[in-house]
């Protein structure tokens, strides 16, 4: 099974967050056209009264492949072939439990959000990127860093270079 890079997207929603299911959607849409899939979604609401309200969606079918991948990377870093596939059993098994969060993560993550507020966690793996990468490899490339780049960024930079400007 070809696996693609894998991100952990973490989201904050305040009290005036406007649930109406549009990224939802289109997680779905991507999802359907293979562009990502989302292994783990994990959804944390704090109550202003600090009660906790969680919805996981997993799919523990492809969490235990995913597992064992990983497991078996892991392992043949490790330890060669042997280490392969003992760390493959080993990832399977972790898979098997069909989440990637436990209730101490769930907790922690809950900690740290303000009341009123809500905090998305997706485990996003980017099958887009696996034809990419294997171009690359196949051209005798490799990658040497990598980096998400987002407007956000960009806006900085330029208000770093404005304040830079006026000085």
């Amino acid at each position: 099974m070809a696996m693609g890079p894998v991100q952990i997207l973490v989201v904050g929603f305040g009290e005036d967050a406007d649930f109406k299911g549009e990224a939802l959607a289109e997680l779905k849409r991507l999802t359907e056209h293979d562009i990502v899939r989302v292994i783990d979604l994990l959804v944390v609401h704090k109550e202003e009264d600090g009660s906790i309200d969680k919805v996981e969606i997993s799919d523990e079918h492809e969490l235990t492949k995913l597992g064992a991948l990983a497991g078996a990377l892991i392992g043949f870093g490790a330890a060669g072939e042997d280490g392969a596939e003992a760390g493959a059993e080993a990832g399977a098994e972790l898979g098997d439990e069909g989440t990637v969060f436990d209730d101490q993560e769930v907790w922690y993550i809950a900690d740290e959000i303000p009341p009123g507020t809500t905090a998305a966690i997706c485990l996003l793996e980017h099958r887009w990127a696996i034809p990419l990468r294997n171009a690359i490899a196949g051209a005798g490339g490799v990658a040497l860093a990598d980096h998400w780049l987002h407007p956000e960024d960009l806006l900085a930079a330029g208000a770093e270079i404005g304040m830079a400007i006026e000085d």
